[in-house]
């Protein structure tokens, strides 16, 4: 897929306004946006210092699904560590990134004639996260410059919810901080 997705920005490049060619492609195991979830991601700053992902996951019926996720994530790089000459570490990443699940069992708001206004206060189709993330970041062109990319990044990302965070709250008792966070791992490929 990732190969799929550097060819077709390649060649569709000519077509698009520059702005919207994806800078990367990104691939997800886990972390609240589907067992698995393919992207795009742009960079926001000249500086390499924050990113905005779109992906899509998905979560087959033996994992709990079938489920369908669209989500847009934000992500700051505010520390950089230079381990060597090719590699970068970005040990303290904050996020926020917002998901959409798509399904007739999902919705934006309850239903009005079952439930009085105000009875559940959430969305059961949107969820809004917050994130923290350490990221790796390799130049492709000085390790592997056959592959010709700019670089590979590997990263790993603690996530949770609104919904999971006011659960806690209320349920300090019964629920655990490992409870209401989530993880995922990811590898992202700049060009």
């Amino acid at each position: 897929m990732v190969a799929a997705s550097l060819m077709l920005a390649t060649r569709s490049s000519a077509q698009f306004p520059k702005f919207l060619i994806p800078k990367s492609v990104v691939s997800q195991y886990a972390g609240s946006i589907g067992f698995v979830s393919v992207g795009a991601g742009y960079e926001l700053f000249k500086n390499d210092r924050g990113s905005l992902d779109f992906n899509y996951g998905y979560i087959p019926k033996n994992k709990g699904g079938v489920l369908h996720i669209l989500a847009a994530k934000f992500a700051y790089r505010p520390i950089e560590i230079k381990v060597n000459k090719w590699a970068k570490l970005y040990p303290v990443n904050p996020g926020a990134f917002i998901s959409y699940h798509f399904g007739p069992q999902f919705d934006t708001q309850w239903d009005k004639d079952t439930y009085e206004k105000g009875y559940y206060w959430w969305s059961t189709a949107v969820r809004p996260h917050i994130s923290i993330g350490t990221e790796l970041k390799l130049d492709a062109k000085k390790i592997l410059p056959s592959l010709g990319v700019k670089a590979l990044r590997v990263y790993s990302e603690f996530n949770t919810n609104e919904l999971y965070l006011i659960s806690y709250y209320q349920n300090v008792g019964s629920l655990s901080i490992t409870d209401i966070f989530k993880l995922g791992f990811g590898v992202r490929v700049d060009f």
